[in-house]
């Protein structure tokens, strides 16, 4: 690499890393004016849909803004007063508490203390020796220490002198205190009605900002970010609303005297992820245990709060709106950590809604793609490659389990369709480009073996064999799956003796892949209780097996995984089955692959029909051996018609 490349390298590099860095001050730098910005944003979107309700009812557009203003500012007031009055009678009951959070904790201090205590008290005799030593310095710095005591009618007077000026003191730090609240909630208000009054002079500008170039994009990201957060913060606020009259039903049917108090904070503190409803519930539970002599409310309580944070976080929540998000479980966990990083408190409420901006953003933006991919709850690997990456690190179990998973919904031919083929045209595309070593290979075929064993239900007669390995060294894996079910039916598979039109046939063309494929449509096929037997081109070659009747196969399948160079061979074995069984049905059945189109079913060039799944070779056989049921024994003219018709 010559200097002037190496230089524009380190200068590519390092303006991808300064970006992020200028982006992250400029966030933290500008907190005190995003934060409420934000805040008034995320609320315009909560607002949203009522204001669009009273446009419907032909109320004008500032008129339903200061209406829905309205509705907001008076809700929140009527939370604040309501959590005010609820405090204020808190504070005076506290006196008739008192004894019993003296006893409790007292009986607190007893089982938690005071094993520690006596700990302390037997290690304080061990070393009274050496305190007893250094008692005469301690008890002289003790009486230098009380000689400056003459001067508390001093501190008495001064004090004295103060408490006439307290209550104002008090007055100025309480509204100083309260003073940058209503500040921050007057700016946060005013800034929404602005937002809902500019709605679509906003969404113009932004889209002239961003997507100038293309509109059509821009105007996409802008929607989608919009329904997703408008949706979530709609079905947000109705749970936590619910949640909320709930907590307070529940609690005054224990007689919890402030259970209003409880249930409003539970329903406000559930907007602060992950921690808001714990403090509610250790609050409750505190007041629980003051209030009541015993233990009973506040174990009480705390079920209560558990119980129903359980069933609306795992069974309400992700019906409603857990999956409206896009965002996957561990992205909402480190964006409530980042953005608490950044901004604090609001930062953690704003969690969710700021990294499902992200999101949108990465999935409509080409640059930012990558946070899609980080971000987002969609699979990042597809079940092909998935299945190819765990064969490559030797591990069966996660791929069953993928396969059971989506067994539950589809059949186990679409698996193999959707699945297993795809994955076998990416391992012979890395074989053929040398990026993967005999010993990764052969653990490949390791994997797909015991797959294809556990899902077509021969597990246990097939892992009985101990030369696994070592046979597996030499065959493919379709190979030995077939060598051992000829160990349990025979070198034919079956009878050789068998009625006219009663046997499917699968010949594979040639690849490994092939042989692995023929071997599933053969495994799917006796599933659904058809004799269906695998035979590979050379036996084909050979002729048929003494004592075989030509008219004993119905149907002849010729299989091929994914387009290769075994295919130019499919004219000539077409020719050798039509010699050797001229009353079988010939199907070809050659799936796409994953970088190829699929083939044409009625190709000009051979008389064969074409099928492009095992499910759609399945479904032949399957309508067949209808035929075949209804009838004592179906004609050949019959048989052709069933299958040109699937």
């Amino acid at each position: 690499m010559s200097i002037k490349e190496a230089s524009g390298w380190l200068h590519d590099h390092s303006s991808r890393l300064m970006t992020p860095g200028i982006i992250l001050a400029l966030l933290y730098i500008g907190r005190s004016v995003l934060i409420p910005l934000a805040l008034a944003i995320m609320l315009s979107l909560l607002v949203a849909p009522l204001v669009r309700a009273l446009r419907r009812i032909r109320i004008g557009r500032t008129s339903s803004v200061l209406i829905a203003a309205m509705a907001l500012t008076v809700t929140s007031m009527g939370v604040a007063a309501a959590l005010g009055t609820q405090f204020l009678r808190i504070a005076g009951s506290l006196p008739q508490y008192e004894s019993n959070v003296q006893l409790k904790l007292k009986t607190l201090e007893q089982v938690t203390i005071g094993p520690l205590r006596q700990l302390t008290d037997e290690a304080s005799r061990l070393i009274e020796i050496r305190d007893s030593a250094e008692a005469l310095p301690v008890h002289t710095r003790d009486t230098q220490r009380s000689l400056p005591a003459a001067a508390a009618p001093n501190v008495a007077v001064h004090e004295q002198l103060e408490f006439g000026s307290r209550p104002l003191m008090l007055m100025r730090k309480l509204l100083t205190t309260i003073w940058r609240p209503i500040q921050f909630a007057g700016i946060v208000f005013l800034v929404v009605i602005f937002v809902l009054l500019e709605h679509e002079s906003l969404r113009d500008r932004f889209i002239r900002i961003v997507g100038a170039t293309d509109i059509r994009s821009a105007t996409l990201a802008l929607n989608d970010a919009g329904d997703r957060l408008s949706r979530y913060f709609v079905s947000q606020f109705a749970v936590n609303l619910a949640f909320g009259l709930t907590i307070w039903m529940s609690l005054s049917m224990l007689r919890l005297p402030q259970a209003l108090l409880c249930g409003i904070l539970a329903g406000a503190m559930r907007f602060v992820p992950y921690v808001g409803v714990a403090i509610t519930a250790l609050f409750a539970s505190v007041l629980a245990l003051a209030v009541d002599p015993g233990w009973s409310l506040a174990l009480s309580t705390l079920g209560v709060f558990i119980l129903l944070d359980i069933v609306v976080g795992q069974l309400v929540e992700p019906h409603l709106y857990g999956h409206a998000t896009g965002l996957s479980p561990l992205s909402v966990v480190v964006g409530a950590i980042f953005w608490s990083w950044l901004w604090g408190p609001a930062g953690l409420i704003l969690s969710t809604p700021l990294t499902l901006c992200l999101l949108v953003a990465g999935r409509h933006m080409k640059g930012l793609g990558v946070l899609e991919l980080l971000l987002g709850n969609a699979r990042p690997l597809t079940l092909p490659q998935r299945l190819y990456q765990r064969a490559l690190s030797g591990d069966p179990h996660e791929i069953i389990a993928d396969a059971r998973a989506f067994l539950k919904k589809a059949s186990l031919a679409a698996y193999c369709d959707r699945v297993m083929i795809p994955a076998l045209h990416f391992i012979r595309l890395d074989a053929e480009a040398g990026a993967t070593s005999g010993g990764q290979q052969l653990k490949i075929r390791h994997v797909i073996v015991d797959v294809a064993t556990a899902l077509s239900g021969d597990g246990p007669k097939i892992l009985q064999r101990r030369n696994r390995g070592a046979v597996l060294e030499e065959v493919s894996a379709g190979r030995w799956l077939r060598q051992q079910r000829e160990h349990l039916t025979g070198k034919w598979q079956g009878p050789l003796g068998v009625p006219r039109g009663s046997i499917v046939t699968c010949i594979a063309l040639g690849s490994p892949a092939d042989d692995l494929a023929t071997e599933l449509l053969v495994r799917l096929l006796r599933i659904q209780r058809i004799d269906a037997r695998h035979f590979s081109t050379e036996e084909i070659d050979a002729g048929l097996p003494p004592g075989a009747d030509p008219d004993g196969v119905a149907i002849a399948f010729l299989v091929s995984a994914y387009p290769g160079p075994e295919r130019e061979r499919a004219d000539t074995i077409s020719l050798q089955l039509h010699e050797l069984l001229p009353q079988a049905n010939l199907i070809r059945l050659f799936c796409p692959g994953v970088a190829a189109l699929p083939e044409s079913d009625n190709s000009n060039d051979h008389p064969e029909s074409t099928v492009n799944s095992l499910g759609e070779a399945i479904e032949i056989c399957m309508s067949w051996k209808e035929v075949c049921r209804k009838r004592d024994h179906a004609s050949d003219p019959q048989l052709t018609d069933v299958v040109r018709a699937a």
